[in-house]
């Protein structure tokens, strides 16, 4: 049992988290190549940010939005 959980420390450790491990080192060269996953994540959250109150916008002049109050039926 002890080498099934040996394994495991080693699956995580030496191999899933090299990455991150590559990432702190990176760090001590260059703050922001270490921060290029954060920055790509910020970017395509404002990009999505940005479609979707387009999309609002675009179906508030419609007008096809349902804003009554009742518009689901637990709300009755």
């Amino acid at each position: 049992m002890t080498a099934f959980f040996e394994g495991i420390q080693y699956l995580f450790v030496n191999i899933l988290f090299a990455p991150l491990d590559f990432l702190r080192h990176l760090e001590l060269i260059t703050w922001f190549g270490a921060n290029t996953i954060n920055w790509i994540f910020m970017i395509i959250c404002s990009a999505a940010i940005v479609y979707w109150i387009k999309q609002l916008r675009i179906f508030d002049a419609a007008g096809t939005e349902n804003q009554d109050t009742t518009a689901h039926s637990f709300l009755k």
